[in-house]
């Protein structure tokens, strides 16, 4: 096959790297960065395939992009990228399934047990020489074992996540998914419901479920208004799924007991986010899939789905444009 040209347009792991440049040129250009962005939009012209995450991609950009074939997200979703776009053009747009279902699903369990057992609270007590006393009650937190998770969104991570709960915690689970979906556990362990149904019943509710028009703001005031008293909500999706005003009045009510964050609708959080330092919030930098190992595969399978559609066959995992 003749040598294409490739835009790395995030750092990759150099073993990564020097895959891609043995058998294409390679342009690296970020556009976050201010002295890189107008080498990636001068690389748009050239290439054929383009590797990266964490840049929103609009027609636009594809426009100036004449001969390109392929875009090899390191990534699971997709809402950086224009699917109608891509599929006017005959773009393959590939994405890395799979290979971050269990550190995902373990950050996500481990954001459940932190916001119940007020793990951090805790902790600061220690760091920060507060704590000069037995523990009372206005420092206890709650068990985890036993109580019900709702799961929104049950697919690989989903249902990673209620095996770690129905099997390792003894917790019932519930879950909503789009489509009629086994639970993958023993009988008894999780059942299927309806949205409001599961919002009703349970203690924690965690989101795993992709953003489309349809679910950008589903948890918002009516969502809130039907979980039960003292429940905890965990997103793990993406930030617009919630609506952030109606989280920060849910939690000051008292509707809500505490949530943990790992999306925002802005990332980073800006520095004036009410988000930041809320004493019932469990905030972190979007690092449901960084791990050493976790990000290594993704970045191989992203370079494998590159390099297979550039040879003309067909990537492991190619996101379905219709």
């Amino acid at each position: 096959m003749p040598r294409q040209t490739v835009l790395v347009y995030r750092e990759l792991p150099q073993p990564q790297l020097a895959r891609i440049q043995a058998e294409h040129e390679v342009i690296q250009a970020d556009p976050r960065r201010e002295d890189q962005r107008e080498a990636f939009f001068q690389a748009l012209g050239r290439v054929q395939g383009m590797i990266g995450s964490s840049v929103r991609l609009d027609a636009a950009m594809l426009d100036r992009a004449p001969a390109l074939r392929v875009v090899s997200s390191i990534s699971v979703g997709v809402d950086a990228y224009p699917l109608a776009a891509l599929r006017e053009r005959g773009i393959v747009l590939c994405h890395t399934p799979g290979v971050l279902t269990e550190s995902v699903a373990d950050l996500l369990f481990g954001m459940v047990l932190a916001t119940s057992r007020r793990l951090c609270d805790m902790a600061s007590l220690v760091r920060e020489g507060r704590w000069v006393r037995n523990v009372g009650p206005e420092e206890y937190g709650w068990d985890v074992h036993g109580k019900t998770l709702g799961i929104v969104g049950y697919g690989r991570i989903g249902q990673a996540l209620a095996r770690r709960a129905a099997l390792g915690f003894g917790m019932p689970v519930v879950y909503h998914a789009r489509r009629p979906v086994g639970s993958g556990l023993p009988p008894g362990k999780a059942r299927a419901a309806g949205l409001d149904e599961l919002l009703e019943a349970a203690d924690f509710v965690v989101l795993v479920l992709p953003l489309t028009d349809s679910t950008r703001g589903l948890i918002g005031p009516q969502a809130f208004a039907r979980m039960k008293p003292g429940a905890i909500l965990i997103n793990g999706a993406r930030g617009p799924i919630v609506q952030e005003r109606a989280l920060l009045d849910a939690l000051e009510s008292g509707r809500l007991r505490a949530a943990g964050l790992d999306v925002f609708d802005v990332e980073p959080l800006p520095p004036d986010s009410p988000l930041r330092g809320h004493p019932r919030i469990l905030a972190l930098p979007h690092i449901g899939s960084a791990t050493h190992e976790t990000r290594t595969a993704m970045a191989a399978m992203a370079v494998d789905n590159l390099l297979r559609v550039l040879r003309g066959e067909a990537p492991a995992a190619a996101y379905p444009l219709g």
